[in-house]
């Protein structure tokens, strides 16, 4: 039998920002998931199931939040799953998802990420006391900082390219209303001059923290058929894992990631993806992953990926737009942000990104790691249902 073309037809985010003290986290879902709902103009009774992800527990210390959670969900009597993939749980949250309208388990569901950080401490969480690593390091900062390092080397690319990331995210989020960081008066010079950090990340080539949740309701051609948008049709969809540590690991460009996205490329009938695919809301929360992403997602040979973003092709107005909504560099509610990063693919296919949009996407990869990049997730979504 052959699977469901799954559409989205509802998306929803709160506004992310560094302390939501005004709601608890039931409240903050909620937000989302309400505004998803209105999205798609479908009510609590119209979800079958809904999955739920977050980064780990002890981020906020509520053990098993998703418990509580059910009411503020609509999720009581209704089947109710958990995912967790450390940072890329967001993008994990949502295929799981996906695949239960693909296989019609389910005819509509609602799924949703969240994080609430200022509830928590996770720089020092992500921070492994001895005996378990060497005191080395505070923060995932300082656990990826040698990778880029070692990218720069490998590349040759001059270290400058940070800088211009980081300078274009924050501009593109100027053009989004939802995202946390705001920076009016952003020059490339001032990136240039913020303090160092973790050599070579700077403090504004770093995400922020910050507290939010993003909703998407998902379903199959029956449900589409009824929206009143235009949906964003599920292309293709994969997962991928390897250890964090092991003999021959590429920390600069990972096998998981390029497999994962050779199966989304495969399933989606995408031969050339820096020819066939508009634009990408990829994962980067240190600036350096977009050169280092565009390479192990086959949008630049090894070595070649710097020189996308130094001549401009990953500006919004470029050839390859990538984090038009100024990415997890300006927002990162940690267990949101790879369902953002998805749920703003999606926005876009539907001509529904504001001021941010890309003119004529028709093809958008979303994408989200997790871990020490042990943690791969990506869908890409289009504006035409796969085999119409």
């Amino acid at each position: 039998m052959s699977k469901e073309p799954v559409a989205v037809v509802g998306i929803g985010q709160t506004k992310h920002v560094a302390a939501r003290r005004d709601v608890s986290i039931a409240g903050l879902v909620r937000e989302a998931a309400r505004r998803a709902l209105d999205d798609a103009e479908l009510t609590w009774a119209d979800v079958d199931a809904v999955v739920i992800g977050k980064a780990p527990d002890f981020f906020e210390g509520v053990m098993m939040p998703e418990l509580y959670l059910a009411d503020a969900l609509g999720a009581a009597g209704k089947p109710m799953l958990r995912v967790h993939t450390a940072g890329s749980v967001g993008g994990s949250t949502a295929l799981v998802a996906a695949n239960l309208v693909a296989a019609r388990v389910h005819g509509t569901v609602l799924t949703l990420a969240f994080e609430k950080q200022s509830e928590s401490n996770a720089m020092w969480g992500l921070s492994l006391p001895i005996p378990f690593q060497q005191p080395l390091l505070a923060g995932a900062g300082g656990f990826f900082a040698p990778h880029v390092r070692a990218y720069m080397r490998r590349s040759g690319a001059p270290d400058t390219v940070g800088a211009l990331v980081a300078y274009k995210d924050r501009r593109n989020a100027l053009k989004n209303p939802y995202a946390h960081l705001h920076e009016h008066d952003i020059t490339l010079e001032k990136v240039q001059a913020s303090p160092m950090l973790w050599d070579p990340i700077r403090y504004s080539e770093t995400c922020p923290s910050s507290d939010g949740a993003c909703a998407m309701v998902l379903t199959g051609r029956a449900g589409a058929a009824r929206s009143p948008r235009p949906p964003a049709w599920v292309l293709g969809g994969a997962m991928r894992s390897e250890p964090t540590l092991f003999a021959g690991k590429d920390f600069v460009s990972p096998r998981a990631g390029r497999d994962c996205a050779a199966d989304v490329y495969r399933q989606a009938g995408i031969a050339d993806p820096r020819r066939d695919i508009d634009a990408v809301e990829m994962y980067v929360p240190f600036s350096w992953y977009e050169p280092m992403w565009l390479e192990n997602l086959g949008f630049a040979e090894p070595g070649e990926g710097w020189k996308l973003t130094e001549s401009g092709v990953t500006e919004l107005d470029g050839d390859l737009p990538v984090n038009m909504s100024g990415g997890v560099l300006s927002t990162n509610p940690i267990g949101a942000s790879g369902m953002i990063r998805f749920a703003e693919a999606a926005l876009q296919v539907r001509g529904q990104a504001g001021e941010h949009q890309v003119a004529g996407a028709r093809r958008v990869l979303g994408h989200a790691y997790g871990g020490g990049s042990q943690f791969f997730s990506m869908w890409l979504v289009g504006s035409e249902r796969p085999g119409s």
